[in-house]
């Protein structure tokens, strides 16, 4: 892996993903074809919502009958065995209200475009990706054309905008405390993609950024509660059962795209209280690493990079998109690598992690067996692998 094959393999990546999109697009006669999968397809939910906020009220959101009739009224009918209620906290209810004021595709286009751009830079920041590559354009090549960030923008997620607020929280939590405390505050939008925030905070006694994240969190929520009225919080919660009993553990087709433990025992017939038991060991073993790590370094790169992988281990919810965190990961992996040289048997697993979004979203017609948690746990034991190896120089 060089510099050199680096800008050949996203140029080949950059041209696949035009060629899946002229394919999908000529199938479904240019995305107009009725109850078929179109991109920005998560984007659409987030879009009905805010039209329904403008034109009505937040509890016909967390309403599954009126929400999905003022949807099909949109959109059309959605594919067949789709399941899209709004199951998002009031926190990002109320940042997504604006959305409609603006015609959908280029609500779409500015929101994928802003995340982007966040999460490029910050990436590029914490990772000195550019400087190892020694050209800007290459490191922002390398980020930008990831198979995780094709995913998050090709479906409009948010998971592009959450790794980049938890990688500013990472970059500032040494000198702007309070300001890195902020940014973890506003992952209230997608809440548990902070899980591990609060035991790496307390493991490293960051106290300020601590009391401004908790400080934060309480007043975005109150503040959506407010606007939004006090019984969506109990919608809320109803919603978050939702996509525990159905989507979480009943739901085959999340197993075959959720790269977790959890989604690959469910799919493996393991039952539910063991899948749950075995789950939570692997996150306590995650959060034990991140704890582990933050401690012996305040290197921003090293402290995302293991952030990140933990995260995605730690969590039994995890989509493909959310792959998009793994990003931040790999960008640390590249640079380190082209620093130091790679080592026996990293660069197979960085070629399969980069892969892995690619096969999460197509494993859903594939139906092959999960390996998402086996490419993560490898992830979390060479960058485990690489710290250690930083610290004995």
């Amino acid at each position: 892996m060089t510099k050199e094959r680096f800008v050949v393999y996203c140029l080949t990546m950059c041209i696949l993903y035009i060629a899946f999109l002229a394919m999908w697009a000529r199938i479904t006669h240019g995305f107009l074809a009725t109850g078929t999968a179109r991109p920005a397809g998560d984007f659409a939910v987030f879009w009905s919502a805010s039209h329904v906020m403008l034109h009505g009220t937040a509890a016909q959101v967390y309403n599954f009958t009126s929400f999905s009739a003022a949807a099909a009224q949109l959109f059309g009918p959605s594919p067949k065995d789709s399941f899209l209620p709004w199951l998002y906290p009031p926190t990002f209810l109320l940042f997504v209200t604006p959305f409609a004021l603006l015609p959908f595709l280029l609500s779409y286009a500015l929101f994928v475009a802003t995340s982007l751009f966040i999460y490029v830079k910050g990436a590029l920041a914490v990772s000195e990706l550019a400087r190892w590559t020694g050209n800007i354009r290459v490191a922002i090549l390398l980020i930008a054309s990831l198979p995780c960030v094709f995913v998050a923008a090709l479906f409009g997620q948010n998971s592009l905008l959450t790794a980049a607020l938890a990688l500013f929280a990472v970059r500032w939590i040494d000198r702007f405390p309070v300001r890195a405390g902020i940014c973890i505050g506003l992952l209230a939008i997608k809440p548990q993609m902070a899980m591990l925030f609060p035991f790496l905070l307390i493991a490293t006694r960051s106290w300020r950024a601590f009391a401004s994240a908790a400080v934060t969190a309480t007043a975005f929520a109150a503040v959506s509660i407010a606007v939004l009225g006090t019984p969506t919080l109990k919608l809320s919660f109803l919603a978050a059962d939702l996509a525990r009993s159905v989507i979480l553990e009943q739901g085959r087709l999340f197993w075959l795209a959720s790269p977790t433990a959890f989604a690959a025992l469910r799919l493996g017939g393991v039952p539910l209280q063991l899948a749950y038991v075995i789950q939570g060991a692997i996150a306590a073993l995650a959060i034990a690493a991140a704890c582990h790590i933050w401690r012996k370094t305040r290197d921003p790169g090293t402290r995302i990079a293991i952030l990140a992988v933990a995260t995605l281990i730690a969590n039994p919810y995890v989509w493909h998109y959310e792959l998009a965190w793994l990003g931040l990961t790999l960008a640390w992996l590249l640079a380190t690598g082209l620093r130091t040289g790679w080592q026996r048997g990293e660069q197979t697993i960085i070629v399969l992690a980069w892969l892995l979004p690619v096969f999460e979203l197509f494993n859903r017609c594939l139906e092959l067996p999960q390996i998402g948690s086996i490419v993560l746990l490898l992830v979390l034991l060479i960058v485990l692998r690489r710290t250690r190896e930083e610290e004995a120089r």
